[in-house]
């Protein structure tokens, strides 16, 4: 199927519609998603206040009600590594969740320097208090960006821990030297010719699985920590040179499967029985084989986690709303600005839940709405970190909205993140 816009779906939303006032109004939700290994929970935008509290306050009840054991978010690992060990109140950790987030420096900060995610992170250290040590519920970035940052950890670690493995991961990075943490300007000398650094950060990565003996001063979480970082310095090796070198869908799926394998790195390392909830974009976490994605090759974690471990083992969760305010960016690393929304299209999801005349409901899919019939393409907004409002028609994405997702929380009129000023 190629998917456009022309089609519009007829399927009425109001009788599906459930209220959304508080917590407890998710009882059914929570009740359908409890038992998978993996629940996705999407946000329409990167800047959207409603869409962090309501995945907030369905994260908690997932943790305390289901038992689950980790949170990975569309954020960096090694930055981020330190608000798991403030939460888990391991050594090293910060004085607050607040201090921790405002040492975070790379654009988009507000993205997780708000005062949102203070929120969360200061109720899992609560939470975490009153647990072993190993039944602590963690908090990781699973990005494949601040790949510079997570070179530096490797090197780091490894310092602190055995020097020949230490000489022998600098060796191998060495490779990189000429371009002063530059990512796009390695990119582009390789295009012109210059010898790429695959194989050595290759090296490195499986140096570290081979030679866990020889570190095993470190505990299970900092050899995880360690083998992380350099996992994420040889996929961002790949991602930048793609991103550069190839055309279509090669270093959007390149970012997509370092995503995709985090997360499967973080179910096994809490085993059989593990679950966990993900936080990301809608385009990352709704089954993009129900979206305009698939025409040109793009793939996302809710479609190959739904392959990997089976539709009845995963839940999505996308958010949407109708109009509203933003936080953003005018171009990429431009100062973030509050912007406001314009009312979705016509021919959109949005506009059809606005008309239920709710002003926050959720819908869960199931057969009924899975028939043929109701198999219409509808636009689906998408916002990223860079935004301008005036050509918002830009950013539907052609969407079967039931296959798509399991479950979708809509807003009528939405507000801005609320980001921690320095």
């Amino acid at each position: 199927m190629i998917f456009s816009l022309m089609m519009v779906s007829a399927q009425d939303f109001t009788d599906k519609a459930r209220l959304l006032e508080d917590a407890s109004s998710l009882d059914p939700l929570i009740t359908a998603a409890g038992d998978k290994k993996l629940v996705l929970l999407g946000e329409a935008s990167h800047g959207t206040h409603e869409y962090y509290v309501w995945r907030d306050i369905i994260s908690r009840r997932l943790i305390e009600e289901h038992g689950f054991n980790f949170i990975a978010v569309e954020g960096d690992f090694a930055s981020l590594y330190k608000l798991n060990q403030y939460v888990k109140n391991t050594e090293g950790a910060g004085k607050s969740a607040r201090e921790v987030l405002m040492s975070l420096n790379r654009w988009p900060t507000w993205m997780w320097a708000n005062e949102e995610v203070v929120a969360l992170a200061e109720w899992l250290r609560k939470h975490n208090d009153a647990l072993p040590q190993k039944e602590k519920v963690d908090f990781y970035g699973m990005d494949v960006y601040d790949e510079w940052h997570s070179k530096e950890m490797v090197l780091e670690v490894l310092k602190n821990t055995d020097e020949a493995s230490y000489y022998y991961a600098k060796q191998q990075y060495n490779c990189f030297e000429p371009h002063k943490g530059d990512s796009w300007q390695y990119a582009h000398a390789v295009k012109g010719g210059k010898e790429d650094c695959a194989a050595a950060t290759a090296r490195v990565v499986e140096f570290i699985r081979s030679n866990r003996e020889a570190l095993g001063a470190l505990t299970d979480d900092a050899y995880f920590y360690l083998l992380q970082n350099a996992i994420v310095v040889h996929n961002a090796e790949e991602f930048y040179r793609e991103s550069v070198a190839s055309k279509g869908a090669a270093s959007w799926n390149s970012r997509v499967f370092h995503m995709f394998e985090t997360v499967g790195d973080l179910l096994a390392l809490y085993g059989e029985n593990a679950k966990g909830v993900v936080w990301a974009h809608n385009t990352h976490i709704g089954d993009a084989s129900f979206t305009s994605m698939r025409n040109t090759g793009e793939k996302n974690i809710g479609q190959l986690k739904r392959e990997s471990l089976g539709k009845e083992n995963v839940f999505l969760i996308g958010f949407a709303s109708y109009r509203g305010k933003v936080i953003a960016g005018s171009t990429w690393g431009a100062k973030m600005e509050e912007m406001t929304i314009p009312r979705a299209l016509r021919s959109s999801v949005e506009y059809k839940l606005k008309k239920t005349g709710l002003d926050a409901l959720y819908l869960i899919f199931d057969a009924e709405d899975r028939k043929e019939e109701n198999l219409k393409v509808m636009g689906h907004r998408a916002i990223g970190v860079v935004y301008n409002p005036q050509f918002d028609r830009r950013q539907f994405v052609p969407t079967i909205v039931p296959l798509r997702y399991d479950a979708l929380l809509f807003f009528k009129e939405t507000t801005a993140l609320k980001p921690l000023h320095r």
